[in-house]
């Protein structure tokens, strides 16, 4: 399978949807690093109205804002496919944790950039290395975001124990701890790297790649198939179960106590019952979300890739459960 980032090309597209959904390559994968480059652009454009006689002239200042870049979804023409729940999501995929029944799917071998994802991947690895969760790693210049230029709140020399890192980077998605977690590991960033790839080819994800453990490259994709898979494995391991769905988190950072909470607000939703879940987000990969999740007395995961809104993948998420109920009242009439 292609990922859409082979589709790429700086001159022009060349985009074919097969009639199962897969994108057929169109351009050599190393087309899209032209698509990383996304840091927001903004440019202050001074004008001055003409002035009445008599009147002095006043300068306005106008604001001009590049819109946000195009998701991979979007420029590969996944959002024209529609479904019968009308998800904003172009890529989703509904299954049946423990008998792999397949309830819902919208183009789920797309391959498409998964953000922090990403990290579902780095937590689990970092487990299975069996390192000591109370050993303190510090944050370094070499976590710093160079790929987006994303802040992070937590300061180069921060001090902080394996365990705390990694809850940070599955409840809050905090970039630079997870690529401590990964910069940490024996044999360092690469050997990292190379783990995440080989754990996924055992989880036969064999649509997935990796480059680095925080998400913020488009480069790191993967299908709606796998990441159900990796969701699975996930979900195994009551650690990321916990990390990953916990409301907030008080963490002592030197003299200070600084509170984190989750990026998924389904997490304190009562009507929710969430045993894992993970959001991502970067312009080329759009709103993403998994989840497992139980409803209508059965254990469920969820995909969403590529949702175009802020609120859009949790609107998704709502339709679904929504959708699950009615299909379970009906058959049990």
């Amino acid at each position: 399978m292609k990922s859409i980032a082979a589709l790429f090309s700086t001159a022009a597209l060349g985009l074919t949807l097969s009639l199962s959904g897969a994108l057929l390559p169109a351009q050599s994968a190393h087309a899209a690093k032209a698509s990383e480059a996304q840091k927001p652009a903004r440019s202050a454009v001074k004008s001055q109205r003409k002035a009445k006689p008599g009147v002095k002239a006043r300068r306005v200042s106008v604001v001009d804002v590049a819109p946000a870049k195009p998701s991979f979804g979007q420029l590969a023409g996944l959002h024209a496919d529609q479904d019968e729940l009308a998800l904003k999501s172009s890529v989703a995929l509904v299954l049946d944790q423990d008998t792999n029944e397949v309830l819902f799917s919208k183009n789920p071998q797309a391959v498409l950039p998964i953000a922090s994802i990403t990290k579902l991947m780095t937590a689990l690895v970092v487990v299975e290395a069996q390192q000591s969760m109370s050993e303190m790693l510090s944050i370094t210049n070499d976590d710093v975001d160079t790929e987006k230029g994303t802040g992070s709140r937590l300061a180069i020399g921060t001090e902080l124990s394996r365990q705390e890192l990694m809850h940070l980077a599955l409840m809050s998605s905090e970039n630079r701890a997870a690529n401590a977690l990964g910069r940490n590991y024996p044999g360092g960033l690469a050997a990292f790297v190379t783990a995440m790839n080989a754990k996924a080819q055992s989880l036969g994800m064999k649509d997935t790649q990796y480059v680095e453990p925080t998400g913020l490259s488009s480069r790191n994709q993967s299908s709606a198939h796998d990441l159900a898979v990796l969701v699975k494995a996930a979900h195994e391991v009551p650690v990321l179960r916990e990390f990953s769905t916990s409301a907030e988190h008080l963490v002592a950072v030197g003299r200070r106590n600084m509170q984190f909470r989750t990026t998924n607000g389904l997490v304190r939703n009562p009507s929710w019952d969430i045993g894992l879940q993970k959001t991502g987000f970067i312009n080329e990969a759009g709103r993403c979300l998994v989840m497992q999740a139980q409803m209508a007395g059965r254990k469920l995961i969820m995909v969403f890739l590529d949702s175009t809104g802020k609120y859009s993948r949790v609107g998704d998420a709502e339709r679904v459960r929504k959708w699950v109920m009615q299909n379970a009242v009906k058959v049990s009439e």
